[in-house]
């Protein structure tokens, strides 16, 4: 908070001061603070504020970083201890962050998406650094000199602490402008700011990332790794056929939709699938089609080809770590039942979840199944087999279920398994997902009789 400045430019020429009548003074987003200072005192402007972030101490217990690791920090330092370290899942960008936090030697903020990676950063840095660790989130409200929150309570709590910190670190770090508002970063007078993601975005969400935390000043792709810090692995695609009634209700709710979506399309051609929705939300028929258009996607979700594939898939992978991902719960819980495995849910408690990850993570209980808590950060370099049930055609998502089962061990080599129903949406998606990966991607796998094989109940 600004007292005052002297001998300098009216507040109104500084960029971006707004003036509140409600206080009669002049407003700049807490972001801002560090800049101000630097080109008024570039201005010789004489300046009084009340902002002093902390220091914090060791003694920390950090292992030795990798090649890459180390070179990702510098780089970030180079840039004025502002940017993004885009590195692939599993190669160990909490430990590349925790490492900053200990050369900088301040306070520090940390934003996670999920209750599963506050859990998780929590543990991290407590096995680095001696004090207690603040948590915000999933029924904790604790802040500490390194505070760890989710982007949820960080909305509500960035005007109380705002000031308390001067770096933050944003993990899955392309969420910033949606699910992590921008606003919440505008909050913060903290001048580091390190953003974490295996998957930079494009557009104007590269601008929101590049305008509140810095452009990508590190990265390196899966295939820079795989082999040196990251597994090898196979990808197998399990050819799926539905079954005479499946094939019938897909194809005639499909039908349903393609027809409305097609109408749509030529009467306002180059319209997004956004403007689709909210228009078809207004009207009878706009609304059957969408309903026509997520029982298509119900019918894709775990028919019985599906069921029949992961059956086959577990039991050739007896004992061994699996992750399932599928596209929405009801198919996760549907597999939970089935198979008698853990679901990990947006529903579960901490408590729960926490046992059931603890369980996996001992190997008592080796299969666990998600839709899509699971598909961010989740850190277990155990997990070995990942079972793609279901999803979008997003890269991005399918670079970090990948990356899941990629964190390295000795010997290790990664298995994930794509299935996909024959003749439909699900074939296509495939091969757009893939894009995310390279292009030199082995697509066979090292057991044969799965590969391409087609399952059919």
């Amino acid at each position: 908070m600004i007292d005052r400045v002297e001998g300098g430019a009216a507040p109104s020429e500084i960029r971006g001061a707004t003036w509140d009548e409600e206080l009669a003074a002049w407003r700049l987003p807490a972001e801002q603070l560090s800049g101000l200072r630097d080109r008024l005192s570039a201005g010789h402007t004489a300046l009084t504020d009340e902002i002093h972030t902390p220091r914090i101490a060791g003694p920390w217990a950090l292992p030795p970083l990798r090649w890459y690791q180390e070179a990702a920090i510098r780089a970030w330092r180079g840039a004025g201890d502002r940017g993004v370290l885009a590195l692939p899942t599993g190669s160990g960008k909490t430990l590349a962050a925790i490492s900053a936090i200990e050369r900088l030697g301040v306070a520090t903020l940390v934003l996670v998406p999920t209750r599963v990676l506050l859990d998780q950063w929590a543990r991290a840095l407590s096995l680095c650094w001696p004090h207690p660790i603040g948590r915000l989130g999933d029924g904790e409200h604790r802040i500490a000199p390194i505070t760890v929150a989710t982007y949820a309570s960080a909305i509500s709590w960035a005007p109380r602490i705002g000031d308390r910190f001067g770096l933050v670190v944003i993990d899955e770090a392309h969420h910033v402008g949606a699910w992590c508002p921008a606003e919440v970063l505008e909050m913060l007078v903290a001048p580091a700011r390190l953003g974490l993601t295996a998957t930079p975005p494009g557009g104007t969400a590269a601008a929101a990332l590049e305008r509140h935390v810095g452009h990508v000043v590190y990265g390196l792709s899966v295939a820079d790794l795989v082999g040196d810090s990251l597994a090898d692995y196979d990808v197998v695609t399990v050819s799926v056929t539905l079954d005479p009634a499946e094939r019938l209700e897909y194809r005639t709710q499909r039908s349903l939709f393609a027809t409305a979506f097609a109408a749509f399309q030529r009467e306002a051609p180059g319209s997004s699938w956004k403007q689709f929705v909210s228009l078809s939300q207004r009207t009878i028929k706009g609304r059957a089609a969408l309903a026509a258009w997520r029982a298509s996607r119900a019918v894709l979700a775990y028919p019985k080809g599906k069921r029949t594939a992961v059956n086959q898939i577990l039991s050739r992978h007896p004992g061994e770590r699996v992750l399932v991902f599928t596209g929405d719960n009801t198919s996760a819980y549907a597999i939970a039942r089935e198979f008698l495995v853990m679901p990990v849910t947006c529903d579960i408690g901490r408590a729960e979840r926490a046992a059931m990850i603890e369980r996996f993570r001992a190997g008592d209980a080796p299969v666990l199944v998600s839709s899509h808590v699971l598909d961010e950060g989740f850190d277990v370099p155990d997990a070995e087999v990942a079972i793609v049930v279901g999803g979008t055609a997003s890269e991005r998502r399918h670079v970090q279920r990948i990356g899941r089962v990629l964190r390295p061990r000795p010997g290790k080599r990664a298995r994930v398994y794509e299935l996909a129903v024959q003749a439909t949406v699900e074939v296509d998606q495939v091969s757009r997902r893939r894009r995310g990966l390279e292009p030199d991607l082995p697509s066979w796998p090292a057991s044969p009789e799965l590969a391409n094989a087609e399952v059919s109940s």
